[in-house]
């Protein structure tokens, strides 16, 4: 059984896509990251970095102790290691995976979370901050474009990769993105979209947290804006 922290973000999304991808028995407890969930000891003892998701493992590998883990990109990859799924045993494909799995965790993610901050969520508008931000989500959307021209996933079999970045396509309206300007993108998108285990986790989203405020209230802001190592909630 796997044990899933969780909230409905991108990063959340990742996770339970490949749940019921790999069909995998999953148990999902809630961490309201608006009401400062978060920062409660008993998230923090496996998520230090106080963000979702995470998980606890209660079924190794190795028939040892629970494992925990945090951060989406060390989760999928345990995750595929752990069922043999989504991640080839060939030494070159899995290299690509790898690459397009960091390559979200360091530049799609980044950058279309600050996207989203400085266009939709901050309360004092700064161009500048806007304007490099959509750009620079603009200029990943077309580095995927251009992989997908002639590679029907990241890593031509659907992995890991895909399942990291997707979720980062889904609020693309909010990033100031039009798929239409990225086809190949657009076609991957749409597939993905339309597999099953993507509308299953879609559909759990939608059950634990049916109404997403458009803006976050004070409460909210104050736990997800501005914490120190001295403000931690």
């Amino acid at each position: 059984m796997i044990e899933l922290y969780y909230w409905t973000t991108p990063n959340g999304h990742k996770i339970t896509i490949f749940l019921e991808e790999a069909q995998l028995p999953y148990e999902i407890h809630p961490v309201n990251i608006g009401k400062g969930e978060q920062f409660k000891p008993e998230f923090l003892a496996i998520a230090p970095n106080n963000r979702i998701p995470a998980i606890i493992d209660r079924a190794p590998k190795d028939g040892g102790a629970p494992i925990s883990i945090f951060e989406s990109g060390a989760i999928l990859l345990y995750l595929a290691e752990k069922t043999g799924k989504f991640i080839s045993s060939d030494i070159r494909k899995r290299v690509t995976t790898l690459e397009w799995l960091f390559w979200q965790m360091g530049g799609l993610g980044p950058m279309a979370g600050q996207n989203h901050h400085f266009r939709n969520y901050a309360l004092e508008k700064i161009p500048y901050a806007i304007e490099r931000y959509v750009n620079e989500t603009n200029r990943l959307y077309g580095v995927l474009n251009k992989r997908l021209a002639d590679h029907e996933f990241l890593a031509d079999d659907y992995s890991i990769a895909d399942m990291a970045s997707y979720p980062w396509i889904v609020p693309h309206a909010a990033q100031g993105q039009n798929l239409d300007d990225f086809p190949h993108l657009k076609r991957w998108f749409e597939a993905i979209k339309a597999r099953p285990a993507t509308i299953a986790a879609y559909a759990k989203a939608a059950e634990i947290n049916p109404a997403p405020p458009p803006t976050f209230d004070a409460e909210a802001r104050k736990h997800l804006f501005g914490q120190t190592a001295a403000k931690t909630a």
